[in-house]
């Protein structure tokens, strides 16, 4: 389940992503009753098996089960699982089925279960999400098909890709930053976190569209003075 909202006194409306189906929108009845037992299965992170009725689409959600026990996430982990749900609501349309990208999910949800730094999870799923809707960027070449240079500066051209520049300055990213985000090294993507994160931020801004993510807020209020010490690079 990517995200849950009141839907009438007692139901909820669901958007769920499946592998092949794509992401779905589903009434769930009655499932905000005291007593539902889909009030307890309709969460975050909790693989589930579920089917549906109806046509268009928003369907009828006819039965849930759990498919697996819930993945566990806290701290920042939990935050970049609420980042990756909304990410997936944000970009996909429902219908449009990719089984690739379901796996690629599964796989980031698992990593941040096991991962204290959750920033190089985090970018390899934006990559790969970038790839799945047909806006993928070739980080190992450049625009003019040269091999990118770890020791040169580049900048990001929106709908062109990577093209060389003169030297580093405000908005250029190292060639060793994208070789990081090419070979989808988690060790140097760590080492080059903000360039990376800043990078993929500008090559998803077009297609999220002007309104903000509330998880890049919650990041943000997490690492404020009042919640949190020292930097962060995750989001």
């Amino acid at each position: 389940m990517l995200h849950a909202r009141p839907y009438g006194d007692t139901s909820s409306l669901v958007e769920a992503l499946t592998r092949e189906h794509g992401r779905v929108g589903l009434v769930a009845k009655g499932a905000r009753s005291p007593k539902a037992r889909r009030r307890g299965l309709l969460q975050p992170f909790q693989p589930l098996t579920i089917s549906w009725t109806g046509r268009g689409e928003l369907f009828t959600l006819t039965d849930v089960e759990a498919a697996g026990r819930p993945l566990v996430l806290g701290g920042d982990a939990l935050i970049s699982g609420f980042y990756l749900n909304e990410l997936a609501v944000r970009l996909l349309r429902r219908g449009d089925p990719h089984p690739e990208l379901f796996d690629d999910y599964r796989d980031a949800l698992a990593a941040l279960t096991e991962q204290a730094a959750p920033g190089p999870v985090l970018r390899v799923f934006e990559k790969r999400l970038l790839e799945h809707l047909g806006y993928g960027v070739s980080f190992a070449h450049d625009v003019t098909g040269a091999e990118v240079d770890a020791q040169r500066h580049y900048r990001y051209l929106p709908e062109e890709g990577i093209a060389p520049a003169a030297q580093a300055s405000s908005g250029s990213v190292s060639g060793a930053a994208l070789l990081a985000l090419a070979a989808e090294d988690a060790k140097a993507l760590k080492a080059h976190a903000r360039e990376a994160r800043d990078l993929l931020r500008q090559a998803l801004s077009p297609h999220l569209g002007p309104r903000p993510l509330k998880s890049r807020e919650l990041f943000r209020y997490s690492r404020s003075p009042s919640s949190s010490e020292g930097d962060h690079e995750s989001e």
